[in-house]
């Protein structure tokens, strides 16, 4: 018998995996109780939540009818790359690469690079939207992170802080 060849059942299995993934990495941390969290209860259990939450997308994808079934087009490799590359750009970004001697460029930087590679990734892209875009998240994103949670990260580049 073949699997069943739905879109529903791959996401489900892929859901599964990375949520068994962050409940397993969560172990490593105290996890403690629920009147008294420690740094690994909130990954453990959302980890837990989307292991249970793909499982059961998984299991519905299966047992539909075949009729019904969605099946799994090609790869979309350029949103891929982009999306993907836009990530890890931001963490170059934000944190640098010492081993290397590049500098951290702080969240603001990271915010405008993730921005613009990410939106390589779409049918058609546009840079002045891009980097409006990314205007509206870097403010966002710094009165939510730096002035509200009050955050202690690098916000711009080093070589420019004074």
């Amino acid at each position: 018998m073949r699997a069943p060849q739905d879109k529903d059942v791959y996401a489900g299995v892929l859901l599964a995996a990375v949520g068994s993934a962050f409940a397993w990495g969560a172990t490593s941390y105290t996890v403690g109780t629920s009147a008294r969290m420690g740094p690994g209860y909130f990954p453990l259990v959302l980890g837990v939540l989307l292991a249970v939450l793909g499982l059961i997308i998984a299991v519905l994808g299966a047992r539909r009818d075949p009729a019904l079934r969605q099946v799994m087009g090609p790869w979309a490799w350029k949103p891929l790359f982009f999306i993907v590359a836009g990530n890890l750009l931001f963490g170059v970004l934000l944190g640098g690469l010492p081993s290397l001697g590049w500098p951290a460029m702080g969240f603001m930087v990271a915010i405008y690079g993730v921005t613009v590679v990410a939106g390589m990734a779409g049918e058609r892209f546009s840079l002045k939207e891009s980097l409006w875009l990314a205007t509206v998240l870097a403010v966002g994103c710094y009165l939510a992170f730096v002035l509200l949670l009050n955050l202690q990260f690098a916000v711009w580049p080093a070589f420019g802080a004074g």
